[in-house]
């Protein structure tokens, strides 16, 4: 009786032991669908449904926060971006890319605080940026990221050409169109312009498909007033891909910003926040605002 008493306790105790291994199994794959299906509406811009998912999640990982983190800035809730997004990096330090929005989000805070607080908000991104760029030298966006914080930011926040300028080697190992982009905007600082379009159009040829170089080729066109050669840049994207929101978009903001075909713009702008938009894509708030101040010229 002793003995069977004791398997029975044993079994017990194994059921139980499976019961919990279950339990747990179900509740990582539960959550593992949850952050997809988060991911999903992330990707839609479904940025409020995509923080119900999360919150939902009952253990909370650094992919849940950082997801979170991500989704607040699309809504423009940048300080509460930068809490999930710390939270996320104290549970994954070693992370690039939590660090890379980390420092987008002090950078967006830091572009809508006050005189008194931006400072050390700027110093915080370029910091993060930083720590991105040093923890995986090959993220690309890390590296355009400090790239452009060096470009723009003034020296007693770290900036600086000479910086500016090693990281845009850093970027052209990883890839050399972007190399030659990168070269470019720091030409165009400097006001070097035909040294801006030579690698511009360098950086269109090494990479034909991407139509972001064909818009940065149009930008400088527009700022130097070659109008004709900005359309046709814009027409060779179009080729490319002719229903592009991106796209839709710069059309838009450069006509605006030459004060021309301004019809042409306020459809363009009115069918850009018709499309299914991801958050690669400018915001819609920003397509809105070009889009008042077109109907209010």
């Amino acid at each position: 009786m002793h003995k069977w008493a004791n398997m029975k306790k044993k079994q017990g105790h194994r059921v139980k032991r499976l019961i919990t291994i279950f339990g747990f199994a179900c509740l990582a794959w539960a959550s593992g669908g949850d952050l997809d299906q988060a991911h999903k509406l992330y990707n839609l811009t479904e940025f409020q449904q995509s923080l119900e998912v999360l919150h939902a999640v009952p253990n909370k990982d650094a992919a849940v926060y950082e997801l979170m983190g991500r989704n607040y800035y699309g809504q423009g809730e940048f300080k509460k971006a930068t809490e999930a997004l710390e939270r996320a990096a104290a549970l994954e330090p070693g992370n690039s890319s939590v660090y890379l929005w980390l420092g987008r989000a002090y950078g967006r805070r830091a572009e809508t605080s006050s005189m008194i607080t931006a400072p050390g908000l700027a110093t915080k991104a370029r910091q993060f940026f930083e720590k991105a760029a040093q923890l995986n030298p090959a993220n690309l966006d890390a590296q355009t990221d400090l790239f452009e914080y060096y470009l723009e930011a003034p020296g007693f926040l770290g900036g600086g050409f000479d910086k500016a300028s090693a990281t845009a080697a850093q970027i052209a190992r990883i890839s050399p169109a972007d190399g030659y982009s990168a070269q470019a905007r720091l030409a165009e600082k400097r006001k070097e312009f035909s040294s801006a379009e030579a690698h511009l159009r360098r950086a269109v040829e090494l990479a034909p498909q991407k139509i972001g170089k064909l818009i940065d080729l149009a930008r400088l066109f527009t700022k130097e007033g070659r109008y004709q050669e900005a359309d046709l840049s814009l027409a060779k994207a179009e080729q490319i891909a002719p229903n592009s929101p991106r796209l839709m978009f710069a059309k838009a903001d450069l006509y605006i910003k030459s004060k021309r075909n301004l019809d042409v713009a306020r459809e363009l702008l009115k069918r850009y926040l018709s499309c299914a938009l991801t958050p690669e894509d400018p915001p819609r708030s920003d397509a809105e605002k070009l889009l008042r101040q077109v109907q209010g010229s």
